[in-house]
């Protein structure tokens, strides 16, 4: 299997509503890590591993980097979370899609619940450059998350 579709884990649907996520500012802290296309992600995936993930001599580490959260909002019946643009710079690397997920400290270990996976539709590579993830508007209708 590979990377075939943008989803949302089944996991964190769970424990959203366990109360295991908070996308508040200053909340939980989020990460993405990018994975190559022969990557196994989708729904079914419950945490970050690093089999498959992509490589590059430098500006990009094993577990990703860690996001900006946009905060949380309600509009029009619509929840919504959102996190700002993430660029990895002087990156050589080949992606196919993403994993967020979950790295607060739980308990006194850290966690790496899986939130969603992104899929980029089919390989993007930088060669000693930057590769940018550009997340949608936080707006009802265009947020990475929403709940209706």
């Amino acid at each position: 299997m590979a990377i075939t579709t943008n989803a949302i884990c089944n996991s964190f649907k769970k424990q959203l509503l366990g109360a295991e996520h908070d996308f508040d500012s200053g909340g939980d802290t989020f990460k993405l890590a990018m994975y190559t296309s022969v990557a196994t992600l989708g729904a079914s995936t419950t945490n970050y591993a690093s089999t498959n993930e992509v490589t590059s001599p430098s500006g990009y580490a094993a577990g990703g980097k860690a996001l900006v959260n946009s905060g949380v909002k309600v509009s029009s019946g619509v929840a919504i979370t959102d996190f700002a643009d993430l660029s990895f710079t002087g990156v050589t690397l080949t992606a196919r899609g993403a994993l967020i997920y979950n790295t607060t400290t739980d308990g006194g270990s850290a966690t790496t619940e899986a939130v969603c996976v992104l899929d980029f539709g089919g390989d993007k590579t930088a060669t000693s450059g930057t590769f940018t993830i550009q997340f949608p508007a936080f707006t009802t209708s265009a947020a990475i998350l929403r709940i209706a």
